[in-house]
């Protein structure tokens, strides 16, 4: 099944980046990244993915401030947050924007994996129900 998933990954820290893409790769999951909100919410507008990635603290555009974006345009495609540092306020804020779900970093590949997967069929879920509304 993982041979579907496309996920956009959006984080500024590159070697993070380039190393979990190699793993997911070879995984069948299909990456694309983007090192910030602004560049994210770009390849967001131009192509659809299945779920999204998103670093929590970012320079310019932070993960929270990205994820209302991405809310703003498209309300069925799962977020998945990925953060540092648990700061309960800024967790709570992202589940009431619509967060799918808040992992800590560093996240086992395992964890990550089995996240997207199961995102990916709730957006089928989703997707599924609301064609037939």
């Amino acid at each position: 099944m993982t041979s579907q998933i496309r996920i956009l990954m959006i984080d500024d820290e590159t070697v993070f980046v380039n190393s979990l893409t190699k793993v997911l790769t070879r995984r069948g999951i299909g990456v694309q990244s983007a090192p910030d909100g602004n560049t994210g919410l770009a390849l967001l507008t131009n192509e659809g993915f299945d779920v999204i990635v998103l670093d929590m603290r970012m320079p310019g555009m932070d993960g929270l401030a990205t994820l209302k974006a991405i809310r703003e345009r498209d309300t069925l495609t799962p977020v998945i947050l990925l953060t540092g540092h648990i700061d309960l306020k800024q967790v709570s804020e992202a589940l009431k924007a619509g967060a799918a779900e808040v992992l800590l970093k560093p996240c086992p590949v395992e964890n990550l994996v089995s996240s997207i997967e199961n995102a990916f069929e709730r957006k089928g879920f989703a997707v599924e129900v609301s064609e037939t509304l």
